[in-house]
Formats: C-alpha cells, structure tokens, sequence
C-alpha cells in the first residue's frame, strides 16, 4: 500500500514538472512572438487620467470689404495689379454662370468668376497714371506730322496684327501671327506698263475706290516671320512689274488688256482729220476720255449719250434734239 502511495507522488511531481516546463516554454515562445509584431499604437485615455475638453473658439467672420469702401475712394491702391478675381473687393453685382431656372450666380463663392482673367486693374486714372511715369521714357510726337496725310507720305505702309490675352496653357493664340499689311499704289514709283504688270501680279488684293493694294500673310507660325514674309512680297511685286519680258514688246493694239485713246488709231485718225496734233484740238480731252469709258467700261445708254454730245463738241455741230 505504501508502494502504491509512492508511485503515484511521482507521477504527480513528473506531470506537474511536465506542465509547467510547457507554460514557460509557451510564454517564451509569445514573447518572441510579440517582440517579432508591430507595436499597437493606442490613442485611448488611460484609465484614472481625466482630460478635460477645450471650448472651441468662434472664429469672428468680418463683413466684406465693399461695406466699408467709401465712394471717392483710390481704386489703384484697393486692386493695384493684376489678381484673380475677390468678390469681397470688388463693389460691383457681377453675376457669372448659368442656371436653369433664375438669375446667373452672384460673386460669392462663384467658380467661373477665378477661372476668367480680369482687367480690374486697368481702370482709366490708373492707365493715365501709368502713362504719367512712362512719359519720361518717350519721345515726343514729330511736329511735322500734324495731319494724316505727311503721315501717308512719310509712312506709307501700315501693318495690322492682333494680340489676345485668354485662360489656356498655351501663350501663344493662333490668330495672333495673322498680319496684315495695306499701301497706297500711288505711294509705290510705277510707270503705266509697270503699275498694269504690279495689278495683275496682285488680283483681287487691290481696292480701286480707295487705290489700296492690301496683303494678309498667316502661313507661318510666328508674327514676325509672316511680317517679314510680307515684306518680301511686296519687294518682289515691285522689281517684277518693272521687268519687261521679250514677248512684252510684241504686244499690239489688240492684245492690250484696256483701252489707251492716247495709243490707239482713233488719236491718228482725229489727228488726220484736223491736220494737227491732239494737243491742240478744242474739246478733245472730252472726247478721250468718252471713248475710253465706253470701250473699258462696256456700252451703256448713258456712254453713247455722252459720246454723242461729244463728238458733236468736237466737230462743232449743234447739239442733239431733246
């Protein structure tokens, strides 16, 4: 019996050894196990620790500016330069944007009025202010251009280009390298056979009412280039209406392209008739100048009208019964 009793106090004391020789080995374990893991942030009170909460402050919001401007007020120092656009600023009703129903949406909190660049800035005192300082940078205005046309006659060319200023990623716009050049033809030194040779180069680009030979360059990219491209033209309009090609001088009466009295047979004729030059003839420079609009300008009951009364002036025959 008391062998019995020994046996078995063994086998508690080996399964108690056993047992706990498990749990340090497993608490060891989840000690590596932890320290492999990532520490847990906790942002929790601890407990015992009262915090006591912090009243929020009120942020005061302070009225627009525009109630406080006063009528007489310097508008270059309220919006000096350029800017995106504030409507607290500003003491206008500007409205931008499009709704369904209602009126556009005034400037507060309007999107579409930032997005759009503004000449706010520019404002007539302030560009007479700006124009002020930059006068001592100029140079005053010549005296002997006093009327529109010294300045023709000293400035015959005048070139037209446009600049525009919008929101895009690009500076450049494409219309902007568009330039335009216009001259008089009077201005250009061009005999008869020269100025008909420089009016056919030309075609359509020719205003007879107001004799203006008008050019528009817009094949390259840049500004300067198409001025430049039309610079050229005109240099090379020039020195080939004054080339006389070999074939040029076999032209006759037939192959002209108008009506010249002064080169056609009806001078010789009229020259026959009286037995002496045209210059002296009385009434005569009626009479060319009625032939050539009736054979340039085509017949017409008022050309053969004004024909007859000339020629009747011309070899003194009493006028036409009414």
């Amino acid at each position: 019996m008391l062998a019995f009793t020994r046996n078995i106090e063994v086998g508690l004391s080996k399964h108690f050894e056993k047992s706990v020789v498990c749990w340090y080995s497993n608490l060891a374990n989840a000690e590596v196990d932890r320290k492999d893991e990532f520490r847990v942030l906790n942002l929790k009170n601890v407990k015992g620790q009262i915090q006591q909460r912090k009243p929020q402050k009120q942020l005061r919001v302070l009225p627009p500016r525009t109630n406080q401007m006063p009528v007489d007020q310097d508008w270059g120092n309220v919006w000096p330069g350029p800017r995106s656009f504030h409507p607290a600023t500003v003491p206008l009703p500007v409205r931008q944007g499009y709704v369904e129903k209602g009126a556009p949406p005034d400037k507060f909190a309007n999107a579409e009025l930032i997005k759009i660049p503004n000449f706010l800035h520019l404002t007539p005192p302030v560009i007479k202010r700006q124009c002020e300082a930059l006068k001592k940078f100029c140079t005053p205005w010549p005296k002997a251009l006093n009327n529109e046309e010294t300045c023709q006659k000293h400035f015959p060319i005048e070139v037209i280009s446009s600049d525009y200023c919008h929101s895009s990623p690009s500076i450049r716009d494409p219309l902007s390298r568009i330039v335009t050049v216009r001259f008089k033809l009077s201005s250009l030194k061009l005999n008869a056979r020269a100025k008909d040779k420089f009016l056919r180069l030309i075609g359509e680009r020719y205003n007879e009412e107001n004799d203006t030979v008008t050019i528009v360059t817009d094949r390259c990219p840049l500004k300067k280039q198409n001025y430049d491209y039309a610079m050229y033209l005109i240099t090379a309009l020039y020195h080939e209406s004054w080339k006389v090609e070999p074939w040029e001088k076999l032209k006759s009466e037939a192959d002209m392209e108008h009506y010249d009295w002064e080169k056609s047979k009806s001078k010789t004729n009229v020259e026959a008739i009286f037995g002496q030059p045209a210059e002296k003839i009385e009434n005569i420079e009626e009479y060319s100048e009625a032939v050539n609009k009736l054979m340039n300008e085509g017949e017409s009951e008022y050309a053969w009208a004004r024909y007859n009364e000339v020629v009747r002036k011309l070899l003194k025959l009493p006028a036409a019964p009414s």
